[in-house]
């Protein structure tokens, strides 16, 4: 389980191509205490560490993760979100983030502010009903809260923090992201709808 609070951006470092998957290889300071085993959110997706490096990790990402994701567009140098499995002492600044991407959606548009930056996403029809007003979003496995709601797109705004901190800073419409709807709505509905 993840909070959506980003630790720090990480760098691609190798992409080893296979068959059916890729081994990914991420630098980043998340493995100053990482073991394998561990599980560590990369742009949202949850990965676990199958070899550890000088200051850096490799996962295996399954073709069905590459297919549902953005991680398959990644390409060596790209800058990725990461962070580490939460435990039971960890504050839980942001919302309950499984690392289980639902879908991607792109971003439509950014609109600068004085203080912060609003960015317009779209929002596929598998996980609208999920998306509410003032309700949590985990885009790129940053805890987002919906500014604004719309037939098929929603809008965050990004404080400056977030800004520098995670790959929203630097995403321009048309980029892919991942998104991860609220799990608390998802076991409601099934709640609700049982037979």
């Amino acid at each position: 389980m993840f909070t959506g609070i980003v630790e720090e951006l990480g760098t691609v470092a190798a992409l080893e191509e296979q068959s059916d998957a890729v081994r990914l290889t991420v630098e980043g300071a998340v493995t100053t205490d990482a073991a394998l085993g561990d599980s560590i959110a990369v742009n949202g997706c949850c990965l676990t560490v199958a070899a550890l490096g000088n200051g850096s990790f490799t996962a295996d990402v399954m073709k069905m993760t590459l297919d549902k994701t953005s991680l398959g567009a990644l390409a060596v140098g790209h800058r990725v979100n990461l962070e580490r499995a939460c435990t039971p002492q960890t504050r839980l600044g942001g919302h309950i983030v499984q690392g289980h991407v639902d879908t991607t959606g792109t971003i439509v548009r950014r609109e600068p502010g004085e203080h912060w930056e609003l960015v317009e996403i779209a929002l596929p029809e598998p996980i609208a009903r999920y998306v509410v007003l003032h309700g949590s979003i985990t885009v790129d496995g940053i805890s987002l809260t919906v500014a604004e709601l719309r037939d098929d797109s929603f809008v965050v705004s990004l404080i400056p923090e977030t800004l520098t901190r995670t790959t929203l800073g630097f995403k321009q419409p048309g980029d892919p992201v991942n998104l991860e709807a609220d799990i608390i709505a998802k076991h409601v509905e099934r709640l609700i709808h049982r037979d």
